[in-house]
Formats: C-alpha cells, structure tokens, sequence
C-alpha cells in the first residue's frame, strides 16, 4: 500500500514468514578468492530447454524418485493433510478490498481449489457468516474453456465498477492474457477488451479507453521481456492500431502508463523503468510529456495535490536530504517551478534503527508505517492540520501491524491488521478521528502456542554490522544437541521479513519441537535504504556473511548445533541457500532451496534475469563476472566436498526465475555423487503451485525433507 498513484512499476522477485548472548562463535579459516576448480564450463546448458521432451524427460525421473523417497509414510500424508486443512480452512480472514459500496475477495477452499472472485457489503461482512455474491468461479472457467486458468487479479473502473480487466495465467505463470468482465451481469463482455498472453500492463483511462503496454510483435519488447511501448487503445478498433503514447529503449526494463481519475485532479503519467531501482517519469500533457525531476531511484507517488518523494540515496536540492527520508510537495507547484524552486517539507527521517516501511493515503490523512529494529509503528499526519502527526495504534510486542486507507475519493476508513509468529491475525476497521479501531474478522489459531516464546536476537556479522533476528522456540532451555531449527532469510531487492502468522509452519515444524528463525540480513529494507545499498553488486557478499553470522549465533547461543540447523530460501532467497550450500556447508545440516537464483554468469540470459543486473551485476561486465563468479553456486561447487542434503524444488510454469537454475545444480550434484534431492511442479508459476493441493503436497515435502535430515 506504499504509494495510492505510484510513479514506477516494475516486475521483480518475490516473495511467497529467552537465552542470554553468549560469546560470538569464531569463524572458521575460509579461503574467499576464486577456487581454482570453479568449474565455467556448462555440460548441463540442455536442461534450460524448458519443455523440451529430453529435459522433461529428465524432470519426470527426478519427480519420480523423490515421490518415492519422501512420500507414501504416515508423517508425510499427516504433515499434507494438516497443511491442507489449513490452506482450505473457511475460518480464515477473508481479506477485502473497498470499491465502491461493495467489498470484494478473492478466495480459495477445498471446493474451489482454484478459487472464488465474489463481493458483499461491509454490514454483511461483519456477520459471522457472510452472504457472498459470487462474480467469477475460476474452476467453472476451467471446465469450460478446457484451460488451465490462474486467477491474477481485477482492474475495475471507477467510479461505478461495473466493468473490470480480469487478468488470467495458465498454470500460475507471469504471462497473462486479460480480458474484459460484466461485473453486474457476471460475464465476460463479448467483443470487449481483450489481450492475449504477454506480460502486460494495463489501465483504464475511461470507459472506451485504455494504456496497454504488451507485445505488439517485433520490436516492441525490452531485452528482459516486458513491454517497450505503451498505447492507447479505443474501445472497437483493432488492437494493433492503438496509438503509441511512448517508446523506451530496448535495454529498459520497460514502460508504463496510467490514469489518475480523481475528482479535480485527473492526470496522466508514463514512466520508463532504467533498471530494477530508476525510472524516469513524466506527467501527459495533451500530447506533450513532461519530465518529474525527481531522482531515478525515489519511490514517487501523487495524490489529489501532493507530490511524495521517498529517497533511496542523498539528494541535494538547496539542502541535503539523506537516504530513507519521505518528503512532500506541492505538485502543480513543483512541475512549475522544478525541485530548487519547491518548498519541500521533510515529513520523516531515519536513524540508525528507524526506517519508513510504507504509507497509504485516507481522504484526508496520511499513514506512515515505521519500522523500529523490524517491528511497526504506525503514524497519522494530517495535511490540513500543518503535517500534524499522532501515534495511530499501539503494537503488541513482538508483532506486525499495519494499516491502509480502504477509498481516499471518499472518507478516512482505514483497515488495521495485527498478528505475530504466535498471534493469529485480527483484522480491524476504523475511521481516523473516530476513535479505535473494531475488530471485524479474527483469525483461529491453527496450532497450540502453550509453552512457545518469540525472541528478538542480534548476530554480529563479519564486519561488525548488527544483524537483527527473531526465534519462535519452546520456552525452555534447549536439549542437548540443541532443537531442530528452520533458519529461514531472503536478502534482497527490498524485501524486508516481519513477524507473522503461519498456521502451516506451526502445525508441521513448531509443535513438533522444531524452532524457527527469520533473519533480517542486509538486502531487504528492514533499516531503510542503506541495509540494501550496501549489498548491491560488489558487495553482495555481505548478505552471505550476514546469513552465516545468524547461523552461528544461533549455535553459540546453544540453540542448536550444524547437524540439526537447517536453511531454507526461494526464489533470490534461493540464491541465498545456494551460497550457503557451497561456502558455508559446515554450518547446516540440510538445505532448502525454492525457485532459486543460481547460474550467475547466465542468468541475465534467461527469462526476464536482466531486469536484475542493477542487485547483482552484468556478467557480460569482466570485473563484475569476476564477483559473480565468487558466489555463483552453479559454479563453486566442487566435487571431493562434503556437502548437506538438499532440496531444490521449482516450477516448469516459473517465467520468471528460469527452472534451468535448479535443474543445473541438481545434475551436477548428481555428477559429483551429492546427496540432493528435487521435485519440479508442472504448475504453479514462481510461486511453485497453482492451487491448495498442489501449496500442500509441495509444503509437505520440504517439511518431510527437513524433518527426515533435522531430528537425528
């Protein structure tokens, strides 16, 4: 909920949440230069063939032996059934979202496998049982049109909402096609917008008109793959003969172009993403664009008369404003006048422990989420009352908050949502000015939580950096051997780890006797703009150390021990899990790696990987291939080493990280006689499943895996 009009859009990575310190434990010896058996030879490359029958062939053998190895006992089919209850329960929050009298879900059970777009009214909402409307059953769909459709979200038009761009995927993938819904009769509109499979970007600009940025055939895409031409297209006229609004360049990321429909402020902007962290962006004037000056890399967002800038990097404008600070403006004022002659207020600053997690706009008011060493504090600023700001909420310890405005056209509602790693969510809804907020909707506890404790701990990394993490663990010194313990970290492109509810991990690792660990590395956001900066390109190694410090904090603390430490990561998280496989392999006892990153002088060359050269480096670049090469898994492993056990699993259905990553290290492993083990879902996307069934079956095998290697 950062920005109600965001000036940039880009497709990225996802994903996919009691002791006293004792004494750091020491590093071992390591020798951080490129080995000299780092092998950049690539006998493998045929498994990049995504659906080739050669490479699928060699999918089904692997899927085959580890259905065979890891499913069929009792705790495997308990671990499923457990997990799949919690997926398909109708006790959870079905969360909303507002428009117009009408609130709408997107929910998914045991019956609707694939799920349910539906709607009611907010009096209806808070009874216990709801009355839904049911819009669009993507399960009947499937039967129907005989497709494997994926539900990817609705557009609808402001500001009566009978209209809607439904967007659909085969098998979970990032390609979409859209396609135009009745929202009042339920039905696609015959003849009505259509888009065929691309990644594309739409939006509505009225009722005959949209921005369409997709493939409109031979040079009109980035090299990454996503659009390099944005259109408008009237309603009734042939795709292909929407008018070109903008073009970027072909080694953009890609373009981009919106509606601003609110009363009194209508405006037009398009953008042209450079890389994963700069746009430039332009305000649409008649046929003229005119350039924001704001820098690359802020995150910019209009609303009714401000503009907000929330830096990434210093900027110097009459003053000097640091990284991580939001700043406010007059917008008329500032495109007139330029940044040197803008008034610009400084509506929050960071220090060393404080960052700006997000902000949401009411009607009349702004929200701040700030995060103090990870956990939320929410604020109120008022614009009409001189940017006054007052606390919003208190948070319960050791949990996340968060809060958002529900229709900034209308009124100050806002919904808050509060849970924890032991505290099931509690959703609430409120009006600013109004007193607390009431609870609408609290979800069930999925596991017991008597006798657990969640801890905040820090590491100290190998330069020195405090690295914050949180341990979920039986309240109670630690057995001998330590517990079975779940490190689990991401480290990267912004993503910061809070707090949060999973019934899943509870039910299949926590009240088994398992702990669990989330470590705040550097990478994510969780201190503002420097905690990422600080591992871009060159410095990437300092996610790793930050990783490896958190592992062995945990076993000096006695927590736990490397045969019963495991680490688990997906997608850049997966990247992670790969560099812990082959630099820090004696630190843990099996690993887990989901959709991962790992050729790293390829992946720019695979699917849409060059849109994240600006986080790790151009591997055409020779200075930065040689850093990628350091840590590139795919590269350092070595045969001769003792490794742990390994999961990979991934996606055949994954347009974005290419299964050619997992496939790769997964043969070369079985070259080198390592123990690793893999399964490839046809389905499923980047988020590895495509339904309930498909999350169960996949959660269960990494929780059998972890399992079967953890509590010896």
């Amino acid at each position: 909920m950062r920005n109600s009009a965001p000036l940039q859009q880009t497709g990225g990575m996802s994903a996919d949440r009691r002791l006293r310190p004792g004494p750091r434990a020491a590093a071992p010896a390591e020798d951080r230069s490129v080995p000299s058996c780092a092998s950049t030879d690539d006998p493998y490359r045929w498994l990049e063939d995504v659906t080739g029958e050669r490479a699928l062939s060699w999918v089904r053998e692997r899927n085959a032996e580890t259905v065979a190895k890891l499913t069929g006992g009792f705790r495997f089919e308990t671990l499923r059934a457990e997990i799949r209850g919690v997926l398909d329960s109708t006790d959870r929050i079905p969360y909303i979202t507002r428009r117009g009298g009408y609130r709408y879900n997107f929910w998914r059970d045991r019956e609707h496998p694939h799920g349910l777009w539906r709607r009611t009214t907010l009096t209806e909402y808070r009874q216990e049982q709801p009355d839904w409307e049911i819009l669009l059953d993507v399960d009947a769909l499937r039967r129907d049109e005989g497709e494997n459709w994926v539900f990817g979200g609705a557009q609808c038009l402001r500001p009566d909402y009978r209209r809607a761009l439904i967007s659909l995927s085969r098998g979970g993938a990032d390609a979409e096609v859209v396609r135009e819904f009745d929202i009042e009769r339920r039905e696609f509109v015959t003849d009505g917008f259509q888009l065929p499979e691309a990644k594309s970007s739409v939006d509505w600009i009225d009722a005959d008109h949209l921005y369409v940025a997709t493939d409109f055939g031979p040079g009109t895409l980035t090299t990454c793959g996503y659009p390099r031409t944005v259109r408008q297209w009237r309603r009734g006229t042939p795709l292909a003969e929407a008018e070109l609004v903008y073009e970027g360049k072909p080694d953009d990321i890609s373009v981009y172009a919106y509606h601003d429909d609110t009363e009194g402020f209508e405006r037009d902007f398009v953008g042209r993403v450079l890389d994963f962290y700069r746009c430039e962006r332009y305000l649409r004037w008649g046929n003229r664009l005119l350039r924001v000056e704001v820098p690359d890399d802020a995150i910019v967002g209009v609303y009714r008369q401000w503009l907000l800038i929330e830096l990434r990097s210093e900027w110097t404008v009459g003053q000097t404003y640091p990284a991580g600070c939001l700043l406010v403006t007059d917008f008329d004022g500032f495109m007139a006048r330029g940044a040197k002659g803008a008034d610009l207020r400084v509506l929050f600053t960071p220090d060393e422990r404080s960052s700006l997690a997000s902000y949401s706009w009411t009607r009349r008011h702004l929200i701040l989420d700030v995060m103090h060493d990870v956990l939320s504090q929410l604020r109120v600023l008022t614009p009409a009352d001189d940017w006054r700001a007052t606390p919003l909420t208190g948070t319960p310890p050791l949990c996340s908050v968060s809060a958002w405005g529900t229709d900034t056209r209308t009124d100050d509602e806002y919904l808050l949502d509060v849970d924890g790693f032991l505290t099931p969510s509690t959703l609430a809804i409120g009006t600013i000015g109004d007193g607390p907020a009431v609870v609408l909707k609290q979800a069930p506890s999925f596991f017991d939580a008597a006798g657990l404790a969640v801890h905040q701990h820090f590491a100290v990394s190998d330069d020195g950096t405090r690295i914050p993490y949180f341990v979920v663990a039986p309240d109670s010194a630690a057995p001998p051997g330590g517990w079975p313990t779940l490190l689990y970290g991401y480290g990267g492109f912004e993503v910061s780890l809070q707090p949060g509810y999973g019934g899943a991990l509870g039910r299949a690792w926590l009240t088994r006797g398992g702990c669990y660990v989330s470590a705040n590395i550097r990478g994510g956001a969780e201190y503002g703009p420097r905690w990422h900066s600080a591992t871009l390109k060159h410095h990437r190694h300092l996610v790793y150390e930050d990783f490896a410090a958190v592992a062995r904090d945990l076993i000096t603390r006695g927590l736990t021990t490397p045969p019963r430490l495991g680490a688990e990561g997906g997608s850049n998280g997966g990247l992670l899990m790969g560099v812990m496989l082959t630099r820090y392999p004696e630190l843990f006892g099996a690993i887990v790696a989901g959709a991962p990153l790992l050729d790293m002088l390829r992946y720019h060359m695979l699917l849409v990987g060059a849109s994240w050269m600006a986080e790790y480096g151009d591997p055409d670049d020779p200075a930065d291939r040689e850093h990628l090469l350091r840590f590139s898994p795919y590269h350092q492993l070595r045969a001769g080493r003792r490794y742990p056990p390994t999961l990979l699993t991934t996606s055949t259905r994954d347009d974005r990280v290419h299964p050619g990553h997992a496939r790769k290290l997964v043969a070369r492993m079985r070259e080198y006689g390592l123990p690793v083990t893999y399964y490839e879902n046809i389905e499923g996307g980047h988020g590895g499943a495509a339904d309930n069934e498909q999350a169960a079956f996949m959660s269960a095998l990494v929780y059998e895996f972890l399992w079967r290697h953890l509590s010896g």
